[in-house]
């Protein structure tokens, strides 16, 4: 479970504030996988990284039971002068996890070849991403944090991504931002939408994404 108490965030620049949460109290509860719609711009990676703990509130607590995986799709968890292998044994021995087992199995699930002995400075976004996926697939977490990770690579290794990623959290939780509707009514038991400052969860995927066609105004036939 994941819970926030009175979370407050803001990013400030020179003449405005934008708010990203205000006085948000909600929890994710253990068993339940949330979809989280949203805007550009209204704060879901924001939320991802309070939720992993990889950034901290203005005000308020954010309280974490079990093992929080780093956001997928968050190229902050990689060092950029540091290897590939290097990053791997680094994020495993963090976590308490093999490190044998997860240098083999992110060497052989990411495909970087040579480049798993470079820098990750020298890495395009895509090697960023299939090194992140591999790492978050090689540490056992209790909750999955996904920020859009599913479009990684060409459609073979998507495919590959999706079909590991399945079976990697048939006993774990995940909690999910996407702009796609499919991919939130595949992985998810219920939604929320983010917006102004506020995250309203609700019962059901589909109830969610009603009220996020309207928020966005669009037909109740366009698919997104």
């Amino acid at each position: 479970m994941i819970t926030l108490d009175h979370v407050y965030k803001s990013y400030h620049t020179p003449d405005s504030a934008r708010r990203v949460l205000h006085d948000v109290s909600v929890s994710f509860r253990s068993g339940v996988n949330v979809g989280i719609l949203g805007m550009n711009g209204a704060g879901k990676s924001t939320l991802m990284r309070l939720l992993s703990g990889t950034e901290l509130p203005d005000r308020g607590t954010v309280r974490r039971a079990g093992r929080v995986s780093f956001p997928l799709g968050f190229g902050g968890a990689i060092h950029p002068d540091v290897s590939g292998r290097e990053n791997v044994i680094f994020i495993a021995r963090v976590y308490g996890a093999n490190t044998r087992y997860a240098v083999e199995f992110v060497q052989d699930f990411a495909e970087l070849g040579s480049y798993y002995d470079m820098p990750t400075r020298t890495y395009s976004s895509g090697m960023l991403a299939r090194l992140s996926f591999g790492i978050s697939l090689a540490i056992d977490f209790d909750v999955y944090l996904v920020d859009e990770i599913t479009a990684v690579g060409d459609a073979r290794f998507q495919a590959r991504c999706r079909l590991a990623f399945q079976e990697r959290i048939r006993d774990t939780n995940v909690i999910m931002v996407s702009h796609s509707f499919d991919t939130i009514r595949s992985y998810c038991d219920i939604g929320a939408i983010l917006n102004d400052g506020q995250i309203v969860m609700y019962n059901s995927v589909e109830s969610a994404i009603g009220d996020y066609r309207q928020l966005l105004g669009l037909d109740s036939d366009t698919e997104s």
